[in-house]
């Protein structure tokens, strides 16, 4: 979805006022260890995708944790940005970060397989081009 610098805006204050309340104004611990990852406020600011990331063994607690909150985080963030209408907040596991660890660990094993003789060989192809 290709975005102009104003929906790009938009969609970063609701980042940021969300990320705040949840450290600041939310008093939830199952949410203390919560980031929010982006959002995606429609055009009409009547909806609001959020997208969050926690440890793996906490998601269906957090899960459950923001959609108790999102009443009050919702009223926050009217209340925060001044917008005409306050939009639905539908929260979204970001699991981009989990992949990231998953590719980082699987090239570290894969690295590690590799003779250090074939290392330094692909090293000084790269040198060279």
């Amino acid at each position: 979805m290709k975005q102009n610098a104003s929906n790009r805006r938009v969609n970063e204050q609701a980042r940021q006022v969300i990320a705040e309340t949840l450290m600041f104004e939310v008093s939830d611990p199952r949410l203390s260890m919560v980031t929010i990852t982006g959002c995606e406020v429609s055009f009409d600011r009547s909806v609001c995708n959020v997208y969050y990331t926690d440890s793996p063994d906490r998601y269906e607690e957090t899960q459950a944790a923001l959609q108790k909150a999102a009443g009050h985080i919702r009223s926050l963030l009217a209340k925060k940005l001044s917008w005409r209408t306050s939009p639905e907040l539908r929260f979204f596991l970001d699991k981009s970060v989990d992949e990231a660890e998953r590719i980082a660990k699987a090239l570290e094993v894969e690295r590690a397989r590799m003779p250090q003789g074939d290392a330094s060989e692909d090293e000084e192809r790269d040198d060279e081009e």
